[in-house]
């Protein structure tokens, strides 16, 4: 009877493990302000830590010599450079959980020649935790790393304050570190090409290497009335999608012809809701039909909000990957061959040529026609610019091949977010969000030489799908 009910408890805390609700969060500050040791201390406390790795990082502690204390950092920076040097260099996830939440961290390098590496690791964050030396306060990097996390759409904030230990503990400097940032952000605020988004900045006094205020409060600091840092993660209200309240958008990743009579079309929800019968439009090409049948099958009532699922019409259209369907009753996307972004250069530099875009599940080609300004992210002035080149942040305008349907990167990520790929290296060299629509400029003069080398591929090379560049509009 007994192991009975030791099985049905482990049932019950495996489901309610299950079912715990996740955040994902990006740890950013200047070079030594404690990322990797706020992170290692939330491991340490909450036992995502293993025993080895806590022996192995206490002997490498005296190994390198880096603190008369154990190095929390040690359980972080998994790189050899990274050990040596005392900075982190890639992006680094790490997991824990509480008994309210699962958790996945994204450790990114401070430097400003990593902004490749930040940007990744913010682009899927749902809160920015920016730390500040106390001994320094509100630096230019601070700046810098508030423009990237919000220009990637996080619209959570909280902003610790390290090392208080260092400063004694005094609640006067902390005080004025929260005005300093708080006049930063004003006029931050008004540098970023979104309009209508709502951040929400909160700031807590830590010491992420003697443990003040990162998982208990601290005793130290007793003029401080808010919560710890792993209270405030556990009570977070995070700013989600509601499926209820945004446009139905579902790019078409597959079409599905398991045999003759069926045609499904295969993806996954990215925003919205949509349930059998509902009118839906095709884009671009504009389509419509109603839908028949929804799989995985279930009530004919049920209504799905997100997640994977392949639909069927009753009605015959030709629908292909890439295609974006959404329900004609509601606000549609954009549909143009050219459109204005917020450009994150990951490449040496980016010259003006041909780039394979990726837009959700379409690709097609792109070229960057005109680089409106390039933004110095930490004065946050426009600079005029004719290239971009590594980590440059910039607003240019995009010229596509054809038409694509896209939505505002502030009205929906998925459908908003963009990245250019190099034609003959297959490298990712820019990240982008679509902030504003644009019209397509005359049709580009080709060469004499590129149009016989355009002939001469399409004649002896037709496998490799290539277009004839006369009839390129």
């Amino acid at each position: 009877m007994q192991s009975i009910n030791s099985i049905d408890s482990i049932r019950n805390y495996l489901k309610a493990d299950a079912n715990k609700e996740s955040l994902r969060f990006i740890t950013c500050g200047s070079v030594d302000d404690g990322k990797s040791t706020l992170i290692g201390r939330l491991l340490y406390e909450t036992k995502a830590a293993f025993e080895d790795q806590i022996e192995k990082a206490k002997y490498e502690t005296k190994k390198y010599g880096t603190t008369d204390e154990m190095d929390f950092a040690l359980l972080v920076d998994g790189l050899k450079d990274e050990k040596l040097q005392g900075i982190t260099i890639d992006v680094a996830y790490r997991y824990f959980y509480t008994n309210k939440r699962k958790y996945i961290i994204a450790d990114t390098p401070g430097h400003e020649q990593y902004t490749r590496n930040m940007a990744t690791g913010a682009s899927n964050a749902e809160l920015a935790i920016i730390l500040i030396d106390a001994r320094k306060g509100v630096l230019t990097q601070t700046k810098r790393h508030s423009f990237i996390v919000t220009l990637m759409g996080i619209q959570h904030i909280l902003v610790a304050v390290n090392k208080m230990d260092l400063i004694d503990y005094k609640q006067e400097v902390f005080e004025k570190i929260k005005k300093d940032f708080i006049q930063m952000f004003d006029k931050l605020r008004l540098a970023l090409p979104y309009k209508n988004l709502n951040y929400k900045i909160d700031f807590i006094p830590i010491s992420a290497l003697k443990g003040d205020n990162v998982v208990k409060k601290s005793y130290n600091m007793p003029w401080y009335e808010g919560k710890s840092l792993l209270e405030y993660l556990d009570d977070l209200s995070v700013i989600s999608i509601s499926y209820d309240n945004i446009n139905f958008r579902f790019p078409v990743q597959y079409v599905n012809r398991a045999n003759l009579d069926f045609r499904g079309y295969c993806g996954e929800i990215v925003g919205g809701k949509i349930k059998e019968n509902d009118e839906i439009v095709v884009y671009p090409s504009k389509q419509r039909a109603k839908v028949k049948n929804i799989i995985p099958i279930s009530d004919r009532e049920e209504v799905y909000k997100k997640g994977c699922i392949t639909f069927t019409t009753y009605e015959d259209i030709d629908v292909s990957r890439g295609d974006l369907i959404c329900k004609p009753d509601e606000s549609l996307p954009y549909v143009s061959n050219s459109f204005e972004a917020m450009l994150i250069v990951f490449d040496k530099e980016l010259e003006n040529q041909e780039y394979i875009l990726k837009i959700y599940t379409k690709e097609t080609i792109a070229r960057i026609s005109r680089v409106l300004y390039r933004r110095d992210v930490h004065t946050l002035e426009k600079e005029r610019v004719y290239t971009l080149k590594l980590n440059d942040i910039a607003r240019v305008k995009i010229d596509l091949n054809e038409e694509v349907a896209f939505d505002f990167y502030e009205e929906n990520k998925n459908t908003g977010a963009f990245i250019l790929i190099d034609k003959l290296t297959n490298n990712t060299v820019a990240a982008g969000m679509i902030v504003g629509i644009a019209t397509k400029g005359k049709k580009r003069v080709y060469t004499q030489a590129e149009i016989e080398l355009n002939r001469y591929i399409r004649k002896f090379y037709p496998e490799w799908g290539c277009r004839d560049i006369e009839e390129v509009k």
